[in-house]
């Protein structure tokens, strides 16, 4: 008698709140009141809910609504349904009470060495809207966006299922044939179509060939100043890296480590100072790697956009013991957000990599390939190529100019060849991380050149994009940087 007067107990309609001026669903607003109440214990364990029709009329709601909303809530375990009988509460488990903010935010809670790596690694995005100067960031607004939406939509409509599975997952063949074309017209590139690996950007081709290449403990020798990104893949898999050093002179390969696994270069266009190895330099790095049996990976970071004579040819066209892995992306050639790159793989790595894409997952959609194929194949590629060099050069040649009336003895820009990136070296006494962050806040993306060295900076200066920026937005960043090099903002260390 006690358990059937408990389970009649009054139902609290009045707890059931419905606005019928709210954009969300009456069933929904209902279903969620109800299982509130069952959560919270206003409705007990083994409490009968009213009949449909009952509920229906003391809440002015169609019987459907209702019906609706008991289903839903026997699916997903609130409530018992007995054919003949109403509803009843599930005598659910005890809710235990909310944790802490530390507990929720997981300290104590142990991560892996691998994943506490991971979370430490230096990044730089920038902000969209930023007036001025994303390294690397290319002129999207020049691209030839009527022309991919057509190709895309050419390639959507005919594509039957071929390009909507997880197919071709080294690259779709079309657009690894056109790769391989275009690599050996540009860049002197000796390869087969079967050694291109098409990656979603270079990132991911410099962890997939770090945890492929590398034990924990494992030596990489490495640019100093140098691509953070790359550096931080190299760390994540446990690598010791020592710096190899480089100057507006050139690179280093006098002094070696007594052994390295992989050797990390940016030939083309060195980032982030923009020079180019010369012939000599090269052929002493090609000596060093065979003399210690290691792999290089050469990223051909801006090779393209050279302003000193024409683009050299790469590294890897003058490889004969096939130990040199190319990396390149299209970030730069089309715009980032594409998020497609390749790998130029020697032949003794082309056996199981498809296994490590599929493994990881970073496999590039095959919409996106196609449409790239075809941008390739028909020359809009070569095209826009052509007219971003002619663009850039200009406004390469206003970013000096403004600099060199806005900033005197503030800021010199180092010598550079290529790229669409400049260094800016700041006067003693100014310091790069805090000038970075005060810009920041003004709107203006640089990146200080303290990123770019594993240890104590020996250049304090500014890494400037200048290829997204006109003339009268260069202006309006310039004095920007002006303002604050002459506050104190600028002379506080980090």
């Amino acid at each position: 008698m006690k358990s059937a007067s408990r389970n009649r107990q009054v139902f609290p309609l009045d707890a059931l709140t419905i606005d019928r001026s709210s954009p969300e669903p009456l069933q929904r607003q209902l279903y969620r009141a109800i299982a509130r109440l069952i959560s919270s214990r206003v409705l007990p364990a083994g409490a009968e809910l009213p009949s449909t029709r009952a509920l229906s009329i003391d809440l002015g709601l169609g019987r459907n609504t209702i019906v609706a909303v008991y289903d839903q809530l026997v699916t997903e375990g609130y409530l018992l349904n007995r054919p003949g009988a109403r509803p009843t509460v599930v005598d659910l488990p005890a809710v235990s009470p909310p944790p802490s903010p530390a507990v929720i935010a997981g300290e104590g809670r142990p991560l892996s060495k691998r994943g506490r790596i991971l979370l430490d690694q230096r990044v730089h995005h920038g902000a969209p809207g930023s007036q001025a100067f994303h390294p690397g960031m290319p002129d999207a607004r020049s691209f030839p966006f009527g022309v991919w939406a057509k190709l895309l939509a050419r390639r959507a409509a005919f594509a039957g299922d071929r390009l909507f599975g997880t197919y071709d997952v080294s690259g779709l063949p079309a657009l690894r044939e056109a790769i391989a074309g275009y690599l050996a017209s540009a860049r002197g590139i000796r390869c087969q179509p079967e050694q291109i690996v098409v990656t979603t950007g270079a990132q991911a081709a410099f962890d997939l060939l770090a945890r492929i290449l590398l034990d924990p403990g494992d030596t990489v020798w490495m640019e100093e100043p140098g691509y953070y990104g790359a550096q931080a893949a190299f760390n994540v898999a446990g690598a010791r890296i020592l710096p190899l050093p480089v100057n507006t002179q050139g690179w280093r390969f006098a002094a070696p480590p007594s052994w390295m696994r992989l050797i990390y270069v940016t030939p083309a266009c060195q980032h982030p100072l923009g020079i180019t190895m010369p012939m000599e330099q090269r052929l002493s790095l090609l000596d060093v790697a065979e003399r210690f049996d290691s792999w290089i990976i050469e990223d051909d970071f801006d090779g393209e956009y050279r302003f000193v004579g024409r683009p050299v040819p790469a590294l890897q066209s003058m490889d004969n013991s096939g130990r040199v892995i190319y990396v390149g992306t299209f970030a730069k050639l089309l715009f980032p957000a594409l998020r497609l790159g390749f790998i130029v793989l020697p032949p003794a790595l082309q056996k199981g990599f498809v296994n490590a894409l599929s493994t990881t997952g970073q496999f590039a959609p095959l919409l996106l390939q196609a449409a790239l194929a075809d941008f390739i194949m028909e020359g809009h590629m070569t095209r826009h190529l052509k007219r971003m060099r002619r663009l850039y050069a200009g406004r390469r040649q206003a970013f000096l100019e403004i600099c060199a009336k806005q900033l005197g003895a503030d800021m010199d820009i180092l010598p550079c060849e290529a790229g669409i990136q400049l260094v800016g070296r700041l006067r003693e006494g100014l310091y790069d991380i805090p000038v970075a962050e005060a810009l920041a806040a003004r709107g203006v993306n640089v990146t200080p050149m303290s990123k770019y060295f594993t240890d104590q900076p020996t250049i304090r200066g500014l890494v400037m994009g200048y290829a997204a920026s006109d003339e009268a937005q260069t202006l309006v960043g310039i004095r920007h940087i002006r303002e604050v090099l002459q506050s104190q903002d600028a002379v506080r260390d980090c």
